[in-house]
């Protein structure tokens, strides 16, 4: 497992198009919705607004992480990668662990970079610091989780890319990421309850806030790994009918 974690990590530090997909875009995104909703508004309103976006926008750009899954997944299946090292005494299990650490590590220090970000640049409060890197990390397990078993579901990058905007957009609208979700209509906001999203969203704002209890974020951290643990048992389930499909 440590080596597979070791190459993945240099991989995946090489591509340009993750550091695009992973920092640049949500940057960019964030710094324009700010602009847009804080124009002309008070001190507090802008506040509120700056509270809601880093966090939200940092959220939803965590699942892009998923297109990365789906792509190298795919090229070692096609590439041969995938046979060689079933041919070798590494189990599934652990194969599938060195890839998820992989990209538990890199949503991690993601997440860390965008709210340092939000603290340098908008002066965010981040009153719970302890509780947003454990928050943090049960969301990367989650988005990655769940990349994972797209990663050994989808048989094309293209199929992976659609996907994954559905989950990362759509999910963004349904969770109040764009919108306050007190301003969406009762079922957007019934729908919410749903999905990871919407709890990530929620408990990152109270901590920044310093007001996140310890019976929410126990909720929400149930949740979260809920999500993760379903992805990753689907993955173990999927693997060998994956392999089938791998060149070798």
């Amino acid at each position: 497992m440590g080596p597979i974690f070791a190459l993945e990590m240099k991989k995946n530090l090489q591509d340009r198009g993750l550091l695009f997909w992973m920092l640049i875009l949500p940057i960019i995104f964030t710094v324009l919705f700010i602009a847009v909703f804080t124009t002309g508004v008070d001190a507090s309103t802008r506040q509120q607004v700056t509270t809601s976006i880093v966090p939200g926008y940092a959220v939803m750009f965590v699942f892009f992480i998923m297109i990365s899954m789906v792509s190298t997944f795919i090229k070692d299946r096609d590439l041969g990668m995938t046979a060689r090292i079933a041919s070798t005494p590494l189990s599934p299990y652990l194969y599938l662990m060195g890839k998820w650490l992989t990209y538990m590590s890199i949503v991690l220090i993601q997440m860390i970079i965008l709210f340092l970000f939000g603290k340098l640049v908008y002066n965010v409060s981040l009153e719970q610091p302890v509780l947003l890197f454990i928050l943090a990390l049960f969301l990367a397990f989650t988005a990655t989780g769940l990349g994972l078993a797209l990663a050994v579901l989808v048989k094309t990058d293209n199929m992976g890319l659609a996907i994954t905007q559905i989950i990362g957009l759509g999910g963004a609208l349904l969770s109040g990421l764009w919108i306050p979700i007190d301003m969406m209509p009762d079922f957007m906001q019934s729908i919410a309850h749903f999905l990871p999203h919407y709890w990530a969203h929620q408990a990152f704002q109270d901590a920044m806030n310093g007001t996140l209890l310890y019976s929410n974020l126990f909720q929400t951290l149930l949740i979260l790994f809920g999500f993760g643990f379903v992805g990753f048992i689907i993955a173990l389930l999927r693997y060998p009918h994956f392999l089938k499909l791998a060149r070798g």
